[in-house]
């Protein structure tokens, strides 16, 4: 099939005038897999149209969060009722409360919970409560994991960021990022090593318990367990950044998956149905640090909007009630990614997976990816010209290797059969 993308074009033409690169976020670039950047007009279900007409079997969702599909009926219902009572008020009101418990009766560990705009602000905010809590500068990343766009976080981090072969970031002085430590993920030895040379001066480790932002690579066995054990020992701080696996693998996230419990947890859009929602959540003897009651500042004017607060309780309720959407999503998202595997391999395409419930990645490259180090070594043009193939075969990916992909709710089986098909049409002209 040949897309239509004029209107796109002129759309990002316009757009080029007036915003830096055309773009609100750098990934919509599409500057690792090349040409025209589709312009979204709509989504329903599992699907997207752009402002060619072009039809899409969407597997970004808006990078996870809309694990029940596009303009879910309960979701829309929910925004339309809050929107007529009024879209901000700047002051609180009782969804914020009938959120933050539904939230919480998913995190056990969790007490209370504060909701921000962003999983940026949820990320930064957890540091700051944790080097208030120990009284400690440093902390610990891993390489390729992306916990936002904050100035210390942004070292090593993945994503966009290697998808753009940018080091850090311009404008970040090196003073911001002095006391940010980045280790390999799934290298335990290496945490425990760090930790004795700076015996009692980490505040706490922040890791994606599955990193989404490398392409998705889970934690080997083990690993999040050690890394619960050091920080215990050394009373510093274990913060999961569930921003993308928060409710997505299982409603308890990560956490439920793997049975490691963290002393904070971020979370992001899925909390917010998909609109722009963060939280950051832990026990009350650290939440209460939290201004008013205590002296770690964090303020902002639209958190807990109660828009955003209306999508996120139709959304997790929705999946409260209706647990089995998990082991649905579980079983077709094995079937996608197995048989487009085996696809590639009838092909003779060098290409792995990594898939944990309904977020997975398609690396180009042999071997096993576990680490920034071995998803580095994918064939990044291969995969440009095997997005470029499901683009026009109506199959929509995330525009670089170093994300991972989701399933929602809203998925088919004839969507899995599309989505296998256009793969094979693509490995066969890869192979041409």
């Amino acid at each position: 099939m040949v897309r239509k993308q004029e209107q796109s074009r002129k759309l990002n033409q316009r757009a080029q005038a007036v915003i830096p690169g055309g773009v609100n976020s750098p990934a919509r670039a599409f500057k690792a897999v090349g040409g025209i950047p589709p312009m979204i007009v709509r989504g329903e279900g599992s699907r997207m149209w752009d402002a060619d007409g072009n039809e899409y079997i969407d597997y970004v969702g808006s990078w996870g969060p809309l694990i029940l599909g596009h303009a879910a009926p309960e979701v829309v219902e929910a925004v339309i009722a809050a929107a007529r009572n009024g879209t901000s008020f700047g002051a609180s009101t009782p969804l914020e409360a009938e959120l933050a418990e539904v939230v919480l009766s998913a995190f056990p560990a969790m007490e209370k919970i504060r909701f921000v705009s962003s999983g940026t602000e949820a990320t930064m905010s957890a540091i700051r409560l944790a080097r208030a809590y120990t009284k400690r500068n440093y902390i610990v990343k891993f390489e390729g994991c992306y916990h936002g766009h904050a100035d210390a976080l942004l070292v090593k981090a993945g994503s966009g960021v290697a998808t753009l072969g940018i080091p850090g970031s311009a404008g970040v002085p090196q003073e911001f990022t002095q006391f940010t430590i980045a280790l390999p993920y799934n290298d335990p030895d290496v945490v425990d090593q760090t930790f004795k040379k700076f015996k009692g001066q980490i505040a706490a480790i922040i890791v994606e318990p599955v990193v989404g932002n490398m392409g998705c690579v889970p934690p080997a066995k083990g690993f999040l367990d050690a890394l619960r054990y050091i920080t215990s020992r050394d009373n510093s701080v274990l913060i999961f950044d569930e921003v993308m696996t928060g409710f997505r693998l299982a409603f308890g996230g990560a956490q439920e998956v793997y049975g490691t419990l963290p002393d904070l947890t971020t979370l992001g859009k899925i909390i917010g149905g998909g609109l722009p929602v963060g939280a950051y959540c832990g026990p009350a003897e650290l939440m209460d640090l939290v201004a008013p009651l205590g002296p770690v500042y964090q303020a902002g004017t639209l958190s807990g909007n109660p828009v955003a607060m209306a999508a996120g309780l139709a959304t997790l309720c929705s999946l409260r009630d209706n647990r089995e959407i998990y082991g649905q999503l579980e079983r077709r998202a094995a079937t996608l990614v197995t048989m487009v595997a085996e696809a590639a391999k009838e092909a003779g395409v060098d290409l792995t997976y990594n898939r944990v419930g309904s977020m997975f990645t398609w690396f180009f490259t042999r071997g096993a990816v576990t680490d920034w180090r071995s998803a580095s070594r994918s064939d990044t043009k291969a995969f440009g010209r095997f997005h470029a193939a499901m683009l026009d075969s109506g199959v929509y990916l995330p525009p670089s290797q170093f994300e991972a992909a989701f399933l929602s709710a809203a998925h088919t089986d004839d969507d899995v059969r599309e989505t296998v098909a256009g793969a094979r049409e693509a490995f066969a002209l890869g192979s041409e």
